[in-house]
């Protein structure tokens, strides 16, 4: 009996596709918790319209903790004991890295759905693994002309101290430096992650008297740092640039703080028009109540893409799907995007704009979408940088 009902759980599974997603849940709720929405909100989409390929699709999410050891731990245990088809997730930049390394190692498909550091898919990039969002580089790219527009000689730098702020900071020097070869870095604080004594870093950043800063903070760090700074004066007369600062998981908690005119990357939900991005939010407005965050677009495009491939390569074998990815395209809330064949980059792009404090509230003005495909290094570059495959 024991062995019939073995049996006939082991044939279940096999009817369904068992994606394991594994993030930092409890350290990064303001991104995380509207992306888990997008990712159900999509398997219910894909389910209610028959699955991928007659196969329905099962989400497994556990908490990294936000701990990189935790991470390759979580995807051991879902490999071997919940036998998942693909693992998915990770929205901080040193998780990540782990998760691709054990894809890598075990040979096992992974989807990066988050985290932005560029080394998944250039330095430590492998075949096992892809990613969704546009990386550091991408959006750091989308800014730099706008930076440079500024003509401003003297730039002071505030990052989180990990990869992904460093990886960021590198990136803005080098291409601001080479749009403007006059620029002086005149400052930089680079605080732990989580950890900012914003007293201390606006202090010096404002005794170095820079003309213009660019900002790397997110979450709670960059809730104190703009609060801070308003409170000191920092921003008066100085122009600010910020990676991801105009997404609504960051502008929602800056409410009445909201700075005008920073020039970021974001997400200005209340005002896309096109077609795609109507459909979505309706239906995840219907489901919730609530407007879409950033991290709903991601979470909601990373189950797409993962069902787009598996239907392209016919199920879940990994060097099947590895192959599938190649070149994929896949129509997202931002529109159609496709999976580079040179690095496993997706080209979803982000948008580009300014802040404004409108009524109490942090919004997106004077924006426009950015194609990731239009913010990448040239195919002879990237072939250097992927050391490999």
């Amino acid at each position: 009996m024991a062995a019939g009902l073995a049996l006939s759980g082991a044939a279940l599974a096999q009817g369904v596709i068992r994606i394991g997603e594994i993030n930092s849940y409890k350290a990064q709720p303001a991104f995380l918790e509207p992306y888990k929405k997008g990712m159900d909100l999509a398997v219910e989409e894909v389910n209610a319209a028959g699955g991928v390929n007659g196969r329905k699709l099962e989400l497994l999410t556990r908490d990294d903790n936000a701990n990189p050891g935790d991470a390759v731990r979580l995807a051991e245990e879902l490999v071997a004991r919940e036998k998942v088809d693909v693992l998915a997730g990770s929205f901080l930049s040193n998780t990540g890295l782990a998760l691709a390394d054990f894809a890598r190692q075990k040979k096992f498909f992974y989807l990066a759905a988050e985290p932005l550091t560029d080394k998944i898919v250039w330095s430590n990039g492998n075949r096992y693994t892809y990613r969704l969002r546009p990386s550091t580089y991408m959006q750091v790219a989308m800014l730099v002309p706008e930076a440079a527009k500024l003509k401003k000689k003297r730039w002071a730098l505030v990052y989180p101290n990990y990869e992904y702020g460093q990886s960021s900071v590198a990136t803005f020097k080098q291409l601001l430096k080479a749009a403007q070869p006059d620029v002086e870095f005149v400052a930089e604080q680079a605080p732990p992650l989580g950890k900012l004594d914003a007293g201390s870093v606006v202090q010096a950043l404002a005794d170095a008297k820079p003309d213009a800063i660019f900002n790397v903070l997110f979450a709670a760090d960059l809730t104190k740092f703009v609060r801070e700074g308003n409170t000191r004066g920092l921003f008066q007369g100085r122009e600010v640039v910020s990676v991801l600062s105009g997404e609504p998981e960051y502008l929602d908690a800056l409410k009445d703080e909201t700075p005008n005119g920073w020039i970021v990357t974001g997400y200005p939900w209340y005002a896309i028009q096109t077609p795609e991005h109507k459909a979505f939010f309706l239906a995840y407005h219907a489901k919730y109540q609530d407007y879409p965050r950033l991290g709903s677009v991601v979470g909601y495009s990373a189950i797409k893409s993962i069902a787009a491939g598996v239907k392209k390569a016919g199920g879940t074998d990994t060097e099947k799907l590895v192959a599938a990815f190649k070149g994929l395209e896949v129509v997202t809330p931002f529109g159609l995007i496709a999976y580079r064949a040179q690095d496993n980059q997706s080209t979803m792009g982000a948008f580009v704009g300014k802040t404004k404090n409108e009524g109490g509230k942090g919004v997106m003005v004077d924006f426009s979408y950015q194609s990731g495909a239009k913010y990448q290094p040239s195919d002879e570059e990237v072939k250097k940088l992927r050391a490999a495959d």
